[in-house]
């Protein structure tokens, strides 16, 4: 698949809610980067096994109440997708809303990095 083949689908499949089955987009050897690491984890998840981990975290530990898909947002081998959540941290019940930016790179027909831009609340 081309870039903006990929960029659609992944849009496509979050817009409908199956952030899991995007993980088909992914290289096995993809990496993950979030703009700051999640309570007792790291910043940057290397593999698919280890992406797909954090992504259980997020599931395990969030409640989803509706989420926006925006774009995607071609530039010759990346994108860039925008993503507004709100969302329940289910230990705590705090509900809050929260927006984040995605840059996918792209390589034969893969993504093999993603990284996401939000504010820390600092």
């Amino acid at each position: 698949m081309t870039t903006m083949e990929i960029a659609n689908k992944l849009v496509a499949l979050c817009r409908e809610g199956k952030f899991q089955d995007a993980r088909a987009l992914y290289a096995d050897d993809a990496v993950s980067v979030e703009a700051g690491a999640p309570p007792g984890g790291q910043r940057e998840a290397v593999g698919l096994a280890a992406i797909e981990a954090k992504g259980k975290w997020w599931t395990d530990n969030h409640e989803v109440h509706s989420a926006k898909i925006i774009g995607p947002w071609p530039h010759d081998d990346r994108f860039i997708v925008g993503f507004e959540f709100d969302v329940t941290l289910k230990p705590t019940g705090q509900r809050f809303k929260m927006e984040e930016a995605g840059l996918y790179t792209v390589k034969d027909g893969a993504i093999v990095r993603e990284e996401f831009f939000y504010s820390m609340g600092g």
